[in-house]
């Protein structure tokens, strides 16, 4: 019948511990940082931020609130926006 296949041991992934609550450095540095990044998406701010997913939803949320940032595609699941700036704004 042949030699039994092994599994491969399952890889364990790293707990990402990421915030659940803003603190103050990482709430000043969504304002300071996000509007130089040429794409924001929940997932960039939690890979960056080393924040969890609702909160950077949140974020995302307030900062177009302030008009930091602007959507490019609106899904359910994955939002998508850019940075604000003014030359696209004339260009459109």
């Amino acid at each position: 019948a042949g030699a039994k296949k092994k599994w491969s041991k399952g890889r364990v992934k790293d707990k990402a511990n990421n915030a659940v609550v803003f603190d103050k450095p990482t709430y000043e540095k969504l304002f300071k940082e996000v509007p130089t990044y040429k794409l924001v998406s929940p997932s960039i701010l939690v890979d960056r931020l080393k924040i969890n997913g609702s909160l950077a939803r949140a974020a995302i949320t307030e900062l177009e609130k302030q008009g930091i940032i602007k959507a490019v595609l609106l899904h359910g699941s994955q939002k998508i926006y850019t940075r604000a700036t003014k030359a696209e704004d004339e260009a459109e």
